[in-house]
């Protein structure tokens, strides 16, 4: 991959990316969808993990305004915690799952001299909690989350921090979120079709991976 070539730095997604989110996100929604059922604020469903696996990805704030604009605060507060607050229980019970081959892979480029830097749309906790769980900080060089900008889109957070590493860049993600930051910040793409994005959404990746161990074969 000629284009790819000379990178020194690659920013990493983790949701959809590294991390097979669904597993904890899905009974996690279900549950505070079915907290909204019983309160009377949303009609009867049985959602699908698809359905489900399109709200991976967003910060919690833009979900919540995306999925449910009408909701009153205190009930999208209260459903908002239900989420977090099952995935974290879920996490405490071992059941998040990192893709086949994903440690691995980190490995493989820190080994290589990459400078691998963490780049997602989640909490301060959350991230905490699953560096705790799988020692993400063994292969990264930071670990930056939304909450730290107060949620800004992703492609605002890539551009205050992009500058304090080597060139040239790299991002890594499975969707729109992050093949608009690396389009906004010149910085170029590779697209993972085995997350949670569209083909739509990659569309404008300069390369599309299938596995994350593709990544080997890359660099």
């Amino acid at each position: 991959m000629d284009r790819l070539e000379n990178v020194k730095t690659i920013f990493f997604d983790f949701d959809g990316t590294i991390h097979n989110s669904i597993k904890i996100y899905s009974p996690a929604f279900k549950k505070a969808y079915n907290f909204l059922e019983k309160e009377g604020h949303a009609e009867e469903r049985n959602w699908t993990e698809d359905e489900i696996s399109y709200w991976l990805g967003f910060t919690s704030k833009n979900m919540w305004k995306e999925f449910m604009p009408n909701l009153d605060e205190i009930t999208r507060n209260k459903a908002s915690k239900m989420v977090s607050q099952t995935m974290r229980n879920l996490m405490e019970e071992n059941k998040a799952v990192l893709y086949d081959g994903a440690l691995e892979t980190l490995q493989y480029l820190k080994d290589r001299g990459y400078q691998l830097v963490f780049l997602s749309n989640c909490s301060k906790a959350y991230r905490d909690k699953m560096n705790k769980i799988f020692n993400l900080d063994r292969y990264f060089k930071d670990l930056v989350c939304a909450e730290e900008f107060d949620f800004i889109p992703k492609h605002n957070i890539l551009s205050k921090i992009k500058d304090d590493y080597p060139d040239e860049k790299v991002i890594v993600g499975d969707r729109i979120h992050d093949m608009e930051a690396g389009k906004l910040n010149h910085i170029k793409s590779i697209g993972c079709s085995y997350g949670f994005g569209t083909f739509d959404e990659l569309k404008d990746a300069d390369v599309i991976i299938d596995d994350i161990t593709k990544l080997k074969k890359i660099f």
